[in-house]
């Protein structure tokens, strides 16, 4: 949005008189959250100009389109005259004033300096300038011709037209300051923050002319049509003032000037009051020529399903029923608060205007706006809130300046209410000010704050206060938006550079932070060649229920689309959600992992909020990763080692593997290869390839297998310390066992008989080998151990070493009914 200086220092004359600046104030507003984007010198060639008044014109002896005009600059019969070569048509009879850049003038619009020029052997020493040259608009048609009487010959420019310069502010507004929309509400900013008094220099409501100007207009009798809201929660009400016996024509330069300055165009005297009265108030007018609308009513109603509407810019519109019109006795005449109709435009004609001041519903305005694709001046205003306490005020200074511009008579104005819109209040309290704020403000300079801004504080106390909200700020609401608005009109520059304290989130033992932790479970599933994916918090509630994943314990009721829903119970739909997207654009193969914080339902009942629980998730699909080996797909031994890697890493603990009992595997794995992992006879993650159900419906690509560990659990169980542990001095005695068992028989379980039976003397037991088929019977494997013997304090002899080993082998027979494999 663009802003006038000249038009907030007008508003408010006590900020020029406290010394204040076009640029101290483009400072204010950016500290203050108004952001100035850049500022500009409008009318910035202008300044150099001078008003020059015609004394002759006549040919160029050598150039046809030229004329050499005499322009005296100089007062007074006698005052100095030059003459100087011009090319526009529009050069006026002698005694009119124009616009004469002298030499050594510099305008920046055109990037030109003036200097002596010779046009056809005649030099001339100084250009009579059009308003595009100054800067002013883009009008390039002719010169710049000033009314009669503007002021004497060779006087400064700008001192005869003041309105030819200003400090032009690009302000980006948040949305929710709607009040900032309207040069009204700038200089009530820029007075508060200097701490100045702002009593506006316009008619309103508050002040006493304000109230006689209402008076002379809104309690006359309005009956030259009959008004009629059909919807009073899109309309709560409607404001309507007549003016009878107007004049079309043009504005005078000052508004001109001031409407190009901010980036509109003059039209016509009575439409540029709507756009002035627009960019003063921030509140939108429309205005109607009283001719054409038909039967003598206005409805606000909502438009009837496939109605037809042409607006202003000449485009046939279909209006739904959730459209609100403004309509005559026979149809629609604007489209409400977006954008007015061709069939009741002011037109050079008009001899009667019908003003409309009214207060629209945001959301309403909105949705017709996007609807139609028409984002407008007056609709840009209406979705962000207009203040609905302004109508009448506003119409007075509508119908003010129309006098004043057009002529006429006012013939009656009135505020037809259909809702009331009541104030809101908010209380402030001492305590949490300063604790929000980190610094100490008393309640005393937060009531005068407040107060400046527009609020009225009703009731203070040492301690607290309670504020009435002006309808002029519908984004506050709440206790923080008053420590807000306390805080940025202060200054947060006044606010202490001081760190807070910052509370880890820490685990229930080990005391670690998260970011720690994550940074560890991160370093330990990369350390097994694992990539790290990053799925998002809030996921599709189907691909869960595949899954058979925990309830989700949050869901969205506003979600951004129904893939994202609700917040995750588990890492792995989300990660394979991934593979099988990239499994789609032919990359099959992946070893990816997701850690982060999982949300449960448990207890919710009694708790604000879900159970958040670090958990790790991995996929992997396509072939293992080989050298010169034909490709094998992944299987349950691959998930397997990634699980007891990730726990032998991060916790420093040994795990177990166990097999889940028929029945209990969960919904996600192949129950013939679902296992558990088990630390101290607690549970704490699962492994296994994805079921085949599973990989169809989500299109992950086969073979698949999953991993899923519950970081917070390992947490939970303390992090192990390694000890050292002296190496022996003494040669090792080796021996291999081959074990022949029946198929249900778990590796694992052979493996802790074994080791128990070997006692101290074995080192190491490793399982290197399982064998099926061949001599082996139907429904038994083969299992193939490695085991090592030493002694800590002597070198066994081969008699020690074979009797410790047929313990081994006796131990596997009596357990499991083992035999040695031939």
């Amino acid at each position: 949005m663009k802003a006038s200086a000249n038009w907030i220092f007008e508003l408010c004359p006590a900020l020029r008189e406290n010394g204040v600046t076009a640029d101290s104030l483009a400072h204010k507003f950016a500290f203050a959250g108004l952001a100035v984007d850049g500022v500009v010198k409008y009318g910035e060639g202008a300044e150099s100009c001078v008003v020059a008044e015609v004394v002759s014109m006549r040919p160029h002896p050598s150039r046809g389109q030229l004329r050499l005009v005499t322009v005296r600059v100089e007062s007074g019969a006698g005052g100095k005259t030059q003459e100087v070569v011009c090319g526009a048509p529009n050069v006026p009879d002698p005694g009119g004033l124009v616009v004469l850049a002298p030499l050594g003038a510099y305008l920046p619009a055109k990037k030109m300096k003036i200097e002596p020029r010779a046009i056809g052997g005649i030099t001339s020493e100084g250009m009579l300038c059009s308003e595009s040259e100054l800067g002013l608009s883009d009008a390039s048609e002719g010169i710049l011709i000033l009314p009669k009487g503007t002021a004497e010959a060779g006087a400064k420019f700008t001192d005869a037209v003041p309105s030819a310069t200003d400090t032009i502010y690009e302000l980006d507004l948040t949305p929710n300051r709607a009040d900032a929309l309207g040069h009204v509400g700038l200089a009530r900013e820029a007075a508060a923050l200097f701490g100045v008094k702002f009593e506006p220099n316009f008619p309103s409501k508050s002040s006493h002319a304000g109230r006689a100007q209402a008076c002379a207009l809104g309690d006359k009798s309005f009956d030259a049509v009959k008004v009629e809201i059909q919807d009073a929660e899109r309309c709560a009400h409607y404001g309507a003032a007549l003016v009878r016996g107007i004049a079309i024509g043009p504005s005078p330069l000052s508004i001109q000037h001031r409407l190009a300055s901010l980036g509109v165009r003059s039209i016509s005297n009575v439409v540029d009051v709507t756009n002035i009265v627009m960019l003063l108030t921030g509140h939108p007018m429309h205005a109607f020529d009283l001719s054409h609308v038909r039967g003598e009513r206005i409805i606000v109603r909502r438009a009837k399903a496939g109605e037809k509407f042409k607006t202003l810019d000449g485009v046939d519109r279909t209006l739904t029923d959730d459209d609100l019109v403004i309509a005559d006795g026979v149809g629609a005449v604007a489209l409400a608060g977006v954008m007015g109709g061709a069939s009741s435009e002011i037109q050079s004609t008009t001899k009667d205007v019908l003003f409309e001041c009214a207060y629209f519903d945001p959301r309403g305005v909105r949705r017709a706006s996007r609807r139609h694709g028409l984002h407008t001046e007056s609709s840009h205003r209406f979705e962000r809130g207009v203040d609905p306490s302004d109508t009448e005020s506003t119409l007075a200074v509508a119908v003010k300046m129309t006098l004043d511009l057009a002529g006429g008579k006012a013939d009656g104005a009135k505020v037809f209410e259909a809702k009331m819109i009541e104030k809101t209040s908010a209380k402030l309290r001492h305590e949490k000010l300063c604790a929000l704020t980190g610094t100490e403000i008393s309640i005393e300079e937060a009531r005068q704050i407040l107060t400046r801004l527009g609020f009225h504080v009703r009731h203070a106390e040492p301690t607290w206060l309670e504020a009435v909200v002006p309808l002029h700020r519908p984004d506050v609401m709440r206790e923080v938006d008053l420590i807000e608005e306390v805080a940025r009109v202060r200054g947060y520059d006044k606010i202490a550079e001081e760190l807070p304290p910052v509370r880890s989130l820490r685990g229930s033992k080990t005391h670690e932070p998260r970011e720690e932790l994550l940074r560890r479970a991160r370093a330990a599933a990369v350390a097994l060649g694992l990539s790290e994916a990053y799925p998002y918090g809030f996921e599709d509630p189907k691909a869960h229920a595949i899954f058979g994943a925990p309830a989700p314990a949050v869901v969205i009721q506003n979600p951004l689309s129904e893939h994202q829903s609700v917040m995750r119970t588990s890492l792995l739909p989300g990660i394979c959600l991934a593979v099988a997207r990239a499994g789609k654009r032919g990359e099959r193969d992946a070893r990816v992992f997701a850690v982060g914080p999982i949300f449960l339902g448990s207890n919710l009942k009694d708790r604000e909020l879900p159970e958040e629980r670090v958990s790790l998730g991995v996929v992997l699909s396509g072939d293992r990763h080989g050298y010169l080996t034909k490709p094998e797909g992944v299987d349950t031994w691959d998930a397997k080692g990634i699980a007891l890697g990730f726990v032998e890493r991060f916790a420093r603990a040994h795990a177990d593997v166990r097999r889940f009992e028929k029945g209990n595997e969960p919904k996600h794995l192949h129950p013939r290869g679902a296992g558990r992992i088990e630390v101290d006879g607690k549970v704490v993650g699962t492994f296994g390839p994805l079921h085949p159900d599973v990989v169809e419906a989500l299109d992950v690509p086969a073979p698949c297998a999953v991993v899923e560990i519950d970081v917070a659990a390992l947490v939970e169980m303390g992090q192990k310390t390694p000890k050292f542990v002296p190496f022996s001095r003494f040669p090792a005695a080796t021996r291999d066992v081959a074990l022949v068992v029946a198929d249900r028989v778990l590796a694992g379980d052979v493996e802790s008989v074994l080791r128990d039976a070997a006692g101290s003397l074995a080192e190491k037991i490793e399982l290197f080998d399982r064998f099926t088929g061949g001599a082996i019977p139907a429904g038994h494997a083969s299992l193939a151990f490695h085991v090592v013997y030493r002694s800590k304090d002597k070198t066994l002899t081969d008699a020690e070493v074979d009797a410790q080993h047929a313990k081994v082998v006796d131990a596997a027979r009596s357990k499991f009914g083992a035999t040695l494999r031939a």
